[in-house]
């Protein structure tokens, strides 16, 4: 009595019990300590390695992020989506996920890397012929690292995914100190790369000898999804999925075409410790679609509960992180909290408004509406890059984050009546109370990103002022700003 007492007291045990929580959790676990581990590790970097050295090997992180995401990025829905109904095809589908991946990586990676000498200053060691090969590699060999986790997620086990990037994030530091003084100039690039090139072979050991066994002796009564399925989810979904992609690795290796390896390197830190914020939206989605696909009938309720729950958990590290965002890049050193600070304090705040387009997205893969996903994503994306482009150019590297919360705003205005008919479905309730509650939850999510937004309103001000000022005494030819801080 006193056991079940203090149960329904904490509600911790019955959350940790429901797949849906106790996966998300732990991807939220994964991120934050992913997030601690970046930032360790870039702080080492930038005290260890030199600035122009941190710039370069940022911009083909960028890079490298971007072309390995546009198939095992794009294929990470589809995997979400079937892996819980593919029953005795679960291994075949995850090989052919690898084999795309694999394949459409070194397709993308060569026309780059025949292009490199037009991509500007920061990528310019990637000329050479040893450095295309190790940088084809990598794409190849992070573009499989990245599908993993999906597949690990799909097959509920999350926790193995906490536990394999938890060891990438320790290994990689301790090279990345031990790379500084052995060979300074590539000790960045070798410190990323070596513990993937260790970890593919003990993970997908784990996946095919332990895991998927035991995924098709639970789920092999299962109907495997068709080609014909598949292919009709990839059409929506992959190009949904691009167009994410787009937002997340296409704004960094524009701005770093945009401006100097140094002010790249102070933009990449504040949209590194930034974007790690999203992801704990981005669990929660991912959560809610696998667990969509085993139960469709669960779809509307988890909706409501992961919305509850991730709002509970962004509001205080969002508050915390925006009015903190000056100590957090100063640890880096002065220059990267004073060019950067503004840009992470605007990205954070853009993380509510996203947060209600996640998980909306996460509920229409569950129910395989890769239309309106594209349809959703494409339009954000030809929003965000349109806006970087013409701010950054403005603004500086400022006009980034700006772009990036004003989007994130209109995208979420935009799905509400969507993401109301999914909050609502299935209730037997009166009308009325239903649509009140959604119209709540709409208020209370505007008016906390709004609240929140104020945390920057001076510091854009600032921004923009400075900017006006410097363009008005500078302006190119080519109507580019170039003030006395890195644009």
């Amino acid at each position: 009595m006193h056991r079940t007492a203090i149960r329904s007291r904490l509600r911790l045990p019955g959350h940790a019990s429901d797949p849906l929580f106790r996966n998300a959790y732990l991807l939220m676990i994964n991120t934050g300590a992913t997030g601690v581990l970046g930032l360790a590790f870039w702080l080492l970097a930038a005290r260890l390695y030199a600035t122009a050295d941190v710039g370069r090997a940022t911009a083909a992180y960028s890079a490298m992020n971007l072309l390995a995401g546009f198939t095992a990025l794009s294929l990470s829905g589809a995997l979400a989506r079937f892996i819980p109904q593919a029953g005795k095809r679960t291994g075949r589908l995850v090989v052919r996920g690898y084999a795309v991946t694999s394949v459409a990586s070194v397709a993308l990676a060569i026309p780059f890397l025949l292009t490199v000498d037009h991509w500007g200053s920061s990528y310019s060691e990637l000329g050479s012929l040893t450095a295309g090969v190790a940088f084809v590699a990598s794409v190849v060999a992070w573009g499989i690292f990245t599908m993993q986790d999906i597949v690990l997620i799909g097959l509920r086990s999350a926790h193995w995914v906490a536990v394999e990037n938890g060891a990438f994030g320790m290994a990689k530091i301790a090279l990345l100190v031990a790379f500084a003084t052995v060979i300074p100039h590539l000790g960045l690039y070798a410190a990323w790369m070596f513990p993937v090139v260790v970890a593919l072979p003990l993970i997908n050991m784990l996946i095919f000898r332990r895991l998927v066994p035991r995924h098709v002796r639970l789920t092999g009564h299962r109907v495997p999804p068709t080609g014909r399925q598949i292919g009709r989810f990839l059409a929506g979904d992959f190009t949904g999925s691009l167009c994410m992609l787009a937002t997340g690795n296409l704004i960094p290796v524009a701005v770093a075409l945009l401006v100097s390896p140094g002010a790249n390197a102070y933009f990449y830190m504040a949209w590194t410790v930034g974007t790690t914020v999203d992801l704990l939206a981005v669990n929660m989605a991912t959560s809610l679609t696998v667990e969509g696909a085993f139960d469709a009938t669960t779809l509307a309720v988890n909706c409501r509960a992961a919305l509850r729950r991730t709002m509970l958990v962004l509001l205080p590290i969002v508050g915390v992180m925006a009015l903190a965002a000056p100590l957090i890049l100063g640890l880096f050193g002065r220059g990267y909290a004073e060019h950067g600070a503004p840009i992470l304090e605007l990205i954070v705040v853009a993380t509510l408004p996203k947060t209600a387009t996640e998980l909306y997205l996460g509920a229409l893969r569950a129910q395989s509406k890769s239309s309106l996903i594209a349809i959703v994503q494409g339009g954000r994306a030809v929003l965000m890059i349109g806006l970087a482009l013409i701010l950054t150019s403005l603004m500086g590297t400022v006009g980034t984050g700006v772009a990036v919360l004003a989007t994130q705003l209109i995208v979420v205005i935009a799905i509400l009546p969507g993401l109301r008919r999914i909050l609502i479905a299935g209730r037997k309730r009166p009308a009325v109370p239903a649509a009140a509650a959604a119209t709540l939850t709409a208020a209370t999510l505007t008016a906390a990103t709004l609240t929140a937004a104020t945390l920057t309103a001076a510091t854009v001000t600032a921004a923009t002022a400075t900017a006006a000022t410097a363009t008005a005494a500078t302006v190119t030819a080519a109507g580019i700003v170039h003030s006395g801080a890195p644009a």
